[in-house]
């Protein structure tokens, strides 16, 4: 499904269950996709938890660039395509998501797009070998519950325990998370699960 934006077309991939408990709204990173394995296995896991999942393509990616251009312009094109998803789910809770600069958007926009807690996959603390440049105040300023699911090696940092309110530290993973891409969505379950109206479903995850 195509969202015309005030930035450009974005496309959402929607997985609808009956009766959703919650939906989960993901993204990519400033050079991926939506077929991400961590983002993969924390949609199979939030299915399994009874969640409608929309993973969205954002139209900087789209377009085909690899960067997100101005903060103001992406947070505003994601609130648009947000808003447009919500609007078919009625009053569910909303979870919204990402992986590295998708986790950031996520955390930017999580008040004003009415969100009930974010789950942040490889949140880029800071940029690589450049410590000083922190983006703890995305963490801290989300307004909601936020999970942080970083890898241990990660060279764009870890967060600490106190920027939010859960950071699961996956061992040995860098910052694309896939050497057990699984890992993220057994992090994840438990966070989620407040939402569910059922338990997982066997065979749920990856």
């Amino acid at each position: 499904m195509e969202i015309l934006t005030a930035h450009g077309p974005a496309e959402v991939t929607l997985d609808e269950v009956a009766g959703p408990a919650f939906l989960l709204v993901l993204t990519h990173g400033s050079n991926g996709g939506v077929g991400a394995p961590d983002l993969l296995a924390v949609r199979e896991t939030a299915l399994g938890l009874g969640g409608a999942v929309a993973r969205v393509t954002q139209p900087f990616r789209l377009a085909g660039r690899r960067a997100p251009g101005p903060a103001a312009k992406q947070d505003e094109a994601w609130l648009e395509i947000v808003g447009a998803v919500r609007d078919g789910f009625g009053d569910v809770p909303l979870i919204q998501g990402g992986r590295s600069n998708g986790a950031r958007v996520a955390c930017r926009t999580a008040a004003a797009a009415g969100a009930a807690g974010v789950l942040a996959l490889a949140f880029p603390l800071h940029p690589p070998r450049d410590p000083e440049k922190t983006r703890v105040g995305e963490l801290r300023s989300a307004g909601v519950e936020v999970l942080v699911v970083n890898g241990d090696r990660d060279p764009f940092g870890m967060p600490d325990a106190a920027d939010a309110a859960h950071v699961a530290v996956l061992a040995g993973e860098r910052h694309d998370l896939n050497r057990d891409p699984a890992a993220a969505g057994r992090a994840a379950e438990p966070w989620l699960r407040r939402w569910a109206a059922r338990p997982v479903r066997t065979g749920g995850r990856e």
